[in-house]
């Protein structure tokens, strides 16, 4: 039996979504509960998946990897092995941070995150391009970055 949400599980969502680090102390306090009850509610929604995981995200400049590339992919078949084969492979790839099945005139989508162009390129040339069933490549590189945020908008659906 899944797990019906109200107001007060919504507004822990929130909340977490904001920042996972938070004590369930400051949680209830906010929330103007005791600590057991919110803590039970956190431990039911982890169980029935509405919270996946708790990471820490990364400024991914600081880091050295100052470019943001996105890939339209067409495959040469569509069978389910083709398919299958693809997203297993991107999987191996540490510079693929999202592959996303789409509609439209690609395949799937990717996004990748690499220090520069010359990495992209490394990335196209030893990697990518060596997959037998791909078809067409078509490159975006970010210029700049307008919006990012990884919280979901909970808003109307309570």
């Amino acid at each position: 039996m899944s797990l019906r949400l109200d107001q007060i599980d919504f507004k822990i969502l929130k909340l977490l979504q904001e920042n996972s680090n938070r004590t369930t102390k400051s949680l209830a306090e906010e929330l103007q509960m005791s600590t057991t009850p919110v803590f039970e509610r956190i431990k039911k929604l982890e169980k029935e998946g509405y919270i996946d995981q708790y990471v820490a995200l990364l400024n991914a400049k600081k880091l050295g990897l100052k470019q943001t590339v996105f890939i339209g992919i067409t495959l040469q078949g569509h069978t389910r092995s083709y398919l299958e084969k693809f997203v297993k492979q991107i999987n191996d790839f540490p510079e693929v941070v999202e592959c996303h099945r789409v509609t439209g005139n690609f395949d799937y989508l990717l996004k990748l995150t690499v220090e520069d162009v010359e990495a992209y390129e490394k990335f196209i040339i030893t990697k990518l391009t060596l997959l037998p069933y791909l078809g067409s490549v078509q490159s975006y590189i970010a210029l700049s970055k307008g919006k990012q945020t990884h919280q979901l908008n909970l808003e109307g659906l309570l």
